[in-house]
């Protein structure tokens, strides 16, 4: 008889970057891949456990109620797929419920999980599509999984229609993380039932504009691109540093400012020539004239995702 260490897969190490979902006008469509990252280790193991370093190392860390690992079993339930304990090492850099993809990284960690201890050997549009079921949202999880900006939609089979790009040029990016986390439900629960044909017909030429803005380096037609009257103007109350740092687009080298996911913080697109200690000072500087803190990360567009050279062994 075959020992359990021979049957058992090749340890797994995934990267997946944090994901800024919306983006302005291309709301529920399109989301950008970011160099902020979480990185983990798995090897099967006599039973469950988890070591966790970095950012929230207390959430990560937690055993009961993981995400990961929920995900994790409920793909091998669904698919009846043997439980295959795991030992994980992560280490993460992404704030947790602030809007940063932090959810759809680890939905799709436990996806990649099962589909590699599972031997599921599912395609990316399934595996997207599989962690989107449960996170809501393809556009985060097609980010996250192929990086870059993705564009992407939920078709009838559960699988993902999605489309991976490389943005032209350089698109050097200011984080501003709020201090407080927003769940995603009552982000959601302020938005109207019903829009202007108006407001509809606005946002799709601002979000087929910011495409086109990504795609051909055109950083001139950001700030109208990211302009949204979808979600943004009903989520402000909820994210003031939006409202705050809307004010400087256009001026201290800011191109363009939108809100990161469903909030509450907010991303910063900044023209690539600025002093970049002379503009983050300048943000500390607003923001705590309207009476705002929060913390600034630095970061930038990745290509690099989950379905990028994830390594065995």
């Amino acid at each position: 008889m075959a020992s359990r260490k021979s049957r058992d897969p090749h340890p797994l190490h995934l990267t997946l970057p944090a994901t800024s979902a919306n983006l302005g006008s291309a709301f529920d469509a399109a989301a950008l891949a970011l160099s902020i990252f979480l990185k983990l280790r798995a090897k099967a193991a006599p039973e469950f456990s988890v070591v966790a370093r970095g950012r929230d190392r207390e959430i990560c860390g937690r055993l009961e109620n993981h995400l990961i690992l929920t995900t994790y079993r409920e793909v091998l339930e669904k698919e009846r797929r043997p439980l295959i304990p795991l030992a994980l090492r992560i280490e993460n850099e992404i704030p947790i419920g602030k809007g940063c993809g932090s959810s759809a990284a680890a939905r799709l960690a436990g996806v990649g999980l099962a589909n590699h201890f599972g031997g599921l050997c599912w395609s990316d549009d399934r595996i997207v599509g599989e962690a989107a079921a449960r996170e809501h949202h393809a556009d985060n999880a097609a980010a996250c999984w192929m990086g870059g900006l993705a564009i992407a939609r939920m078709a009838a089979d559960g699988q993902a229609l999605m489309a991976s790009i490389t943005p032209k040029g350089s698109w050097p990016l200011l984080l501003v993380i709020s201090d407080e986390a927003l769940p995603t439900e009552e982000a959601r629960g302020v938005l109207p039932e019903q829009y202007s044909r108006t407001d509809v017909v606005t946002n799709i030429q601002n979000s087929m504009l910011l495409a086109a803005a990504f795609t051909q380096g055109r950083r001139d037609w950001l700030a109208s691109a990211l302009a949204d009257r979808i979600h943004q103007p009903y989520r402000s109350t909820l994210c003031p540093l939006l409202p705050a740092l809307q004010s400087l687009s256009g001026t201290k080298g800011i191109i363009g400012v939108a809100l990161s996911g469903a909030g509450p913080s907010v991303l910063i697109f900044l023209n690539p020539k600025l002093n970049l200690r002379n503009t983050r000072a300048q943000i500390r500087e607003h923001l705590a004239a309207h009476g705002l803190s929060a913390e600034l990360i630095t970061t930038r567009i990745t290509s690099r995702g989950g379905s990028r050279h994830p390594t065995r062994g």
